[in-house]
């Protein structure tokens, strides 16, 4: 199976999915526990929840699931949230602080550097082809990071996040037109709340190619998945997304609609 789908299209807008891939290779199957086997901290079915939203939007989406290799995460192993609750490059525990592996099949540091060269590696390096080529048509690209996650992880968070939760660390990845047209959607969409920059600002990938001045803008959402899936089960739920998905639409026409003006901007 090859690690990474794209679609190409003619939009400014990349959409990247990092984490909606279930695929464990055999080898990497038979380390993980009857828990890590259960692959619950996937991004389940935001694929299907962002079909079609936006045409001509380029897609760039991960098939291997971040047990495997977390693509958000800096292939360093530098730590996402420095002195806060994370996981890492390839987790060792879920998002409940359950043990993934098998007694003594914990990755170590050679079974890493296979993963980035087989997975982590060749995600970005088709994500980074598909933004040069969109900046090479438009003189701009703008990558939106689609995310999910449950809204009640104490390990991870106090409380319930909110239903939208926009991430530009703080500003710096994304022209500021971008971040607040986002931010505005959100808070006008009745019956859901939303954060800017607050648990999660904007991941590596964010962070790694959100580069206003050179052109490239990046932008993550991390929808709770309260907002598309059934309450006790990682079921889609179609009329919740149904009520969800006109609200991304906006969300995606207007950075396309602001990603137009900036490549009219540039010389």
């Amino acid at each position: 199976m090859t690690p990474v789908e794209i679609t190409r299209g003619s939009s400014p807008v990349i959409l990247g999915l990092p984490h909606t891939g279930t695929h464990v290779p055999d080898d990497v199957a038979g380390r993980l526990n009857d828990e890590g086997r259960k692959l619950r901290d996937t991004d389940w079915h935001v694929h299907t929840l962002y079909d079609g939203l936006l045409p001509g939007a380029t897609t760039v989406r991960a098939t291997f699931h971040r047990y495997v290799i977390d693509a958000n995460r800096d292939p360093s192993g530098t730590s996402l949230y420095p002195g806060q609750t994370t996981t890492g490059l390839i987790p060792v525990i879920d998002f409940d602080a359950n043990p993934i592996w098998r007694p003594g099949q914990e990755p170590d540091a050679a079974e890493t550097a296979r993963r980035v060269a087989l997975f982590h590696r060749p995600y970005h390096e088709a994500l980074a082809a598909e933004i040069a080529r969109v900046r090479a048509l438009h003189g701009v690209a703008v990558l939106y990071d689609c995310h999910s996650i449950r809204p009640v992880i104490p390990y991870l968070f106090d409380g319930v996040l909110p239903d939208f939760n926009v991430g530009t660390d703080n500003g710096v990845t994304c022209d500021p037109r971008i971040e607040a047209a986002t931010v505005g959607v959100c808070r006008a969409a009745e019956g859901y709340s939303s954060i800017l920059n607050g648990r999660f600002r904007g991941g590596w990938t964010t962070r790694h190619y959100g580069r206003p001045a050179d052109g490239v803008h990046a932008i993550q959402m991390e929808l709770t998945q309260s907002t598309h899936l059934a309450d006790h089960a990682f079921a889609y739920d179609p009329p919740r997304a149904a009520r969800l998905r006109p609200h991304l639409a906006a969300i995606l026409s207007a950075i396309e609609s602001i990603a137009f003006d900036l490549a009219g901007a540039r010389p």
